[in-house]
């Protein structure tokens, strides 16, 4: 008997989940809902805001986790707000029965963290964040934390997205190269592999008072999460334009979109994640959405010239980003399975082709 490939599982190997009841809902799944090599989870029906973020821990689930730290619990059925400072646990509407070797992994949709929303998934008897262990059965929980703009959210809204594996799948970085010599993973910048494709930031813009980056109002409007090219950027959002020298000075606890010096291609068989770079390089988080879909990028997919876009915050002091510096970097790891569609091909695909771009909730900015 043949061993099941290893690697990340494709859309139409998750539809098959859904039909063997690998995955289960109580509604099938919404167009779109299912991408290249991802599932997006949708919110429940009741929302519970609570002391502290937690994890149960083992054998512990999260329920008993929530008769202990919930403060209050509302029906988001019709649409609710969940402010900023606090923090919320949703159950979700998708939950797993995955077999013995498959593993899953979770983080924000990029239109999430665009927002800067910080949102992750728990499992019952969990000991790490947007980590679901190979063969576990039982619910997930999404927790929700907006940092910047309170948001509108209902039954059905789609904060996260998960991703399936089975196996090690991670390429490491001299066969990183060797695919880096035939698909060209990478260009316009540093051109770096280390850890993965190492990416930096971008503050040169086409020039001297070009746009190179937004930085988040406080104290703005309401942002439904489910209605795209409603908001009017400005009222949100603070352009950047280099002035001077190319480097930008990041404010503590002030909210960034900024953009990579690199564009970045993710060839159709395999599939990427932002992770940060060392911390130990400056004090700041970047990129908290980061699940890159196989033809990300891709030119036959319409994405040639594709950038990353980062979410930056700044912790505790300020610190001076300049341009070329190194911020992320993109682990790539094998398709158990060439998808059948790719990102970009007519599936409600964002951010192909993308350059400096907020989240799809804003009208295109007249700057």
């Amino acid at each position: 008997m043949t061993a099941a490939p290893t690697g990340i599982l494709p859309a139409h190997t998750i539809e098959a989940m859904f039909a063997d009841g690998t995955i289960f809902a109580g509604t099938p799944p919404v167009s779109g809902q299912i991408q290249p090599a991802s599932l997006d989870l949708r919110l429940g029906h009741t929302a519970f805001r609570v002391r502290a973020s937690f994890l149960p821990g083992e054998g512990t689930s999260v329920m008993q986790r929530l008769e202990a730290l919930k403060l209050h619990t509302f029906d988001i059925s019709e649409g609710a707000v969940l402010e900023t400072g606090c923090v919320y646990i949703v159950p979700l509407q998708e939950t797993l029965d995955l077999p013995a070797d498959i593993s899953a992994t979770a983080n924000p949709k990029s239109s999430t963290g665009r927002l800067d929303v910080f949102t992750r998934v728990i499992t019952d008897h969990g000991v790490a964040f947007d980590t679901v262990p190979a063969g576990y059965s039982g619910p997930l929980y999404a927790e929700i934390s907006p940092l910047t703009f309170p948001i509108l959210v209902r039954a059905g809204s789609r904060l996260s997205q998960i991703r399936f594996r089975r196996g090690l799948s991670v390429i490491s970085d001299a066969d990183l190269e060797a695919v880096h010599k035939v698909h060209t993973l990478m260009s316009g910048g540093n051109e770096r592999i280390g850890g993965g494709v190492q990416l930096s930031i971008d503050l040169e813009g086409s020039g001297p008072g070009s746009l190179v980056g937004y930085r988040a109002k406080h104290h703005s409007g309401l942002i439904d999460v489910d209605l795209p090219r409603e908001q009017e950027p400005l009222d949100f959002w603070e352009p950047i334009y280099r002035r001077g020298a190319a480097e930008l000075i990041l404010d503590p606890n002030e909210f960034y979109i900024l953009v990579s010096q690199e564009a970045v291609h993710v060839p159709p068989d395999y599939a990427a994640e932002m992770v940060p770079f060392d911390a130990l390089v400056g004090e700041f988080r970047v990129h908290y959405a980061g699940f890159f879909d196989p033809g990300f990028g891709h030119d036959q997919a319409g994405g040639v010239g594709s950038r990353a876009v980062l979410e930056v915050r700044s912790h505790d002091v300020p610190f001076i980003l300049e341009h070329g510096q190194t911020i992320g970097r993109l682990v790539y790891e094998k398709m158990a399975e060439r998808p059948r569609t790719l990102y970009g091909e007519g599936i409600g695909s964002n951010y192909q082709g993308q350059a400096l771009k907020l989240s799809k909730h804003f009208k295109s900015p007249a700057l």
